[in-house]
């Protein structure tokens, strides 16, 4: 009987050719510090072999439309299962996607409205339910005869027949928001009182409008209603003008056609075609709720079929609570040749709907747009949908299944994994959370350390053996031998000594009306269960309300106030990947690529060959390497096979030609700095004073083991998220707010310490740091506490607790202060 995996000699990514067996039918937890070579193992060898071998079975016809796994750098594996992952920290939806759509339940709620609901004929009148919709035929009205077709299920679509013409399916609708049009109303319209006159459309526009009857070298305010009304709606009349050029002497007569303030935006509206020009827009809009679908984005034909009294808008209203009890009575309500039909169609619904009860996200409803959900809650829906049916024999690879998990949530996860073991799968976690780690019958840890000097197996056995093995490092944390150091904390009197950031919010989504105080110059942590309100009180209220503020624009909708003396910047730091282009490196996004170029371009030997500080970039430079054209790689398109990405033949992936390397500082040439990783580097430009702050900034924030060549889409939401930190850190920050969303993903216990370094860092320059955090050893380290609760959804979304740590163990109400 096979009980094991056999992997021998992997070598993907920093992997050191290594050999080791993973039990199967068990749950395996991988760990290790971060860039260690855990996601490697799990995702480059065990899940690409998995899914890659599964696939070969298919037809060549049907591979060519997938997108495959390319071969994993190993000498064997052996037994491995067809394997299923759930990739770390889920992508931001877009606009059309919801709660609905994003856990598939949306398909089996419209294919009920297509076959089994009450349809209205073209006349009005309702016919019973009948199979002969299954059937494809006519429903024959009998009121008034009348033969008509019911809608299919992707008539009642919003992504596709069933849209809302008016909003195209979104919800809503973007009009222009007068308020916006003309700013300070103290200013003449000569001098630019007009706004979008001065950056949408010509500024002669201010010609025009005075041959419209205006006076334009009086202040707005003192303007005639008539006048106004003209500015904001006048005709479109051709008027003849003469303009003289403001910055030169030239001057001429045209004809010159008047659109007044609100067409101005409505016109550069419509001939948007991309991010840049949508920005220049985007100010003077405001986005409201679509009159016609009431933002259930659904056209009135698609509203119509009905259910037990209930249409398919009122159905995506209800809770995933509601809706399952709800689903459950359909069958029974039917005529009795169509109960099994509908109870095949709800069975799938209930089967999907299960896992995401199991899962804690009943509180959710099905029309709540997809890129407001917390990352716990897409986090979760990914999971659903991944272990929706029941199977056997599948590996699954399960990569920080507890990103965004509050310690509460995490007991109805490892319900989840323990079904999966219970029917005959193999699980794989990557995680670094003790608490999900414990639950492992097996644990593989890999290190000692990161990048080039990780990639080997350190410990591996059960959770005893690791807790009792000297060279583990995670040991010491799951037997609660070491805890991650404390930072000094601020007293209670110490508090508010900087002043406070104050808030008001009415009601959205699942949060009630808050007031919420924030200590500025401190470390303040939002914790909660996950759908609380975390998210929608920080990302949906108080960063959008921060940037109104600073800029001196209208507050959302929802915020009544807000008040934040001095503050000048607000800044949002996430784990989003860094870009999706393969040229963008650590080195350039640091700023150190440029610095190095200027060096390189005074030596000797560029000075005698004529090169600048602009032929050495690899992206647009005379000394990028011609063949790849400074990517470092080269695509093979093998036809219905997946492509094949190689070094490049020529420049062996350093990006440069071999001139390049011909040019040398100190013994090294740039193709060779970029193949170094930080600390080698530190060492190396020992003497450049810039470059060498820029390196020890990215070495303070524990990222020392990245290489300066390497492409930022390849890094880890934890790298990525302290990348974009590196240009803040020595700056003086004492009117700016740091905004983190979750910082602790794929960060090992060791790395969290160097992150609440971080967080000090920022705070002893005067910033004021926010954090949305599940991790306890950030909570513990807090100077201040905005809990918020007492559970997710409708039964959540208040402010349970503000504090320090030590009073929150207090709260009997709070949910984490059980944890702490």
């Amino acid at each position: 009987m096979v009980d094991k995996i056999k992997v021998r000699g992997a070598r993907v990514h920093n992997l050191k050719n290594i050999n080791v067996d993973i039990p199967l039918n068990k749950i395996v937890g991988i760990a290790g510090v971060s860039g260690s070579g855990k996601s490697s193992l799990a995702l480059g060898v065990l899940y690409s072999e998995g899914s890659r071998r599964y696939l070969e079975a298919l037809s060549t016809y049907t591979r060519r439309r997938m997108t495959q796994a390319e071969k994993a750098l190993v000498d064997e594996v052996l037994y491995v299962p067809a394997a299923l992952a759930l990739h770390q920290r889920p992508s931001v939806p877009g606009v059309r996607s919801t709660f609905g759509t994003g856990t598939e339940l949306l398909n089996s709620l419209r294919l009920m409205f297509s076959r089994l609901a009450n349809h209205k004929c073209p006349n009005g009148h309702y016919v019973e339910p009948t199979l002969a919709v299954a059937a494809e035929q006519e429903i024959v009205c009998p009121v008034c005869g009348t033969h008509f077709l019911a809608p299919s299920a992707e008539e009642l679509a919003f992504n596709s027949q069933g849209a809302c013409k008016t909003c195209s399916g979104t919800g809503i609708v973007r009009t222009v928001d007068k308020s916006t049009l003309v700013p300070d109303e103290n200013l003449t319209i000569d001098d630019g009182a007009v706004a979008p006159w001065g950056t949408l459309m010509w500024s002669l526009m201010t010609d025009v409008c005075r041959e419209m009857g205006v006076r334009t070298n009086v202040p707005f305010k003192d303007l005639s209603e008539k006048e106004k009304d003209i500015v904001y709606n006048g005709p479109a009349e051709k008027k003849h003008i003469f303009y003289k050029a403001k910055n030169t002497n030239q001057a001429g007569e045209l004809d010159f056609t008047y659109y007044n303030a609100v067409y101005t935006v409505e016109n550069a509206l419509s001939k948007v075609k991309d991010e840049k020009s949508m920005k220049r827009v985007e100010k003077f809009l405001k986005q409201g709720v679509c009159p016609d679908c009431k933002g259930t984005r659904l056209s009135q034909k698609a509203r119509e079929p009905m259910i037990m009294g209930i249409t398919l808008d009122k159905a995506c209203q209800m809770t995933l609570s509601e809706l399952v009890d709800w689903v459950a009575k359909v069958p029974s309500s039917l005529p009795k040749e169509m109960r099994p039909m509908a109870e095949s169609i709800c069975a799938s619904f209930q089967t999907v709907a299960k896992r995401l009860m199991d899962l804690g996200l009943g509180y959710l409803t099905l029309d709540r747009a997809a890129s407001t959900l917390s990352t716990g809650e897409r986090q979760r829906m990914q999971l659903a949908r991944a272990v929706r049916n029941r199977t056997t024999g599948v590996l699954y690879v399960l990569d920080e299944p507890s990103i965004g998990l509050h310690p509460a949530n995490i007991i109805g996860l490892q319900g989840v994994i323990q079904d999966l073991i219970a029917d005959g799968n193999s699980v794989i976690l990557v995680d670094h959370d003790t608490q999900i780690l414990k639950t492992s019958d097996w644990i593989v840890e890999m290190g000692p350390q990161a990048g080039a000097n990780g990639g080997y197996v350190i410990a591996e056995g059960s959770v005893k053996d690791i807790e009792n093995n000297e060279k583990s490092v995670i040991g010491k944390f799951l037997s609660g031998e070491e805890n991650t150091v404390t930072r000094n904390q601020s007293s209670k009197e110490q508090l508010f000594e900087f002043g406070k950031i104050y808030m008001e919010t009415e009601k959205i989504h699942t949060v009630k009306p808050l007031k919420v105080e924030i200590p500025k110059g401190k470390l303040t942590v939002i914790t909660g269960v996950s759908g609380s309100g975390k998210t929608t009180m920080v990302l949906e209220s108080l960063v959008p309300a921060l940037e109104k503020f600073i800029n001196g624009e209208k507050l959302p909708e929802h915020v009544t106030e807000i008040k934040a003396e001095k503050i000048k910047q607000v800044k949002l730091i996430d784990a989003t990947p860094i870009g999706i282009n393969v040229r963008s490196t650590v080195a350039t996004y640091a700023n150190i690529h440029d610095e190095l170029r200027k060096v390189f371009a005074k030596s000797e030997k560029a000075k005698e060959l004529g090169y600048k500080a602009g032929d050495f970039s690899y992206n647009t430079g005379k000394l990028r390497c011609e063949t790849c054209d400074g990517t470092g790689v080269i695509n093979l398109d093998v036809q219905f096979l997946p492509d094949v990405e190689i070094p490049c033949p020529e420049c062996g992936g350093s990006r440069y030609s071999k001139v390049a390397e011909s040019i040398k500082y100190e013994n090294y040439s740039l193709p060779k700095l970029m193949e170094m990783d930080v600390n080698t580097a530190l060492e190396a430009c020992h003497n450049l004073k810039v470059v060498q702050q820029r390196l020890q900034v990215l070495q303070d924030l524990g990222l020392g083991y990245l290489t300066l060549g390497e492409a930022t889409p390849s890094l880890s939401g934890g790298e990525a998220q302290r990348l974009k930190l590196a240009s803040e850190m020595r700056k003086s920050q004492s009117n700016s707010v740091f905004v983190f969303d979750e910082p602790t993903i794929g960060l090992h216990p060791l790395d969290v310490q160097t992150l609440l370094k971080v967080f000090q860092t920022l705070i002893d320059n005067g910033a004021t740091v926010i954090v949305i955090e599940h991790d306890l050893d950030v909570i513990k380290n807090a100077d201040y506490i905005v809990d918020m609760g007492p559970e997710g959804g409708e039964a959540g979304g208040e402010i349970i607790f503000t504090g320090t740590p030590k009073d929150l163990k207090n709260c009997k109400t709070s949910k984490t202060a059980k944890f702490l």
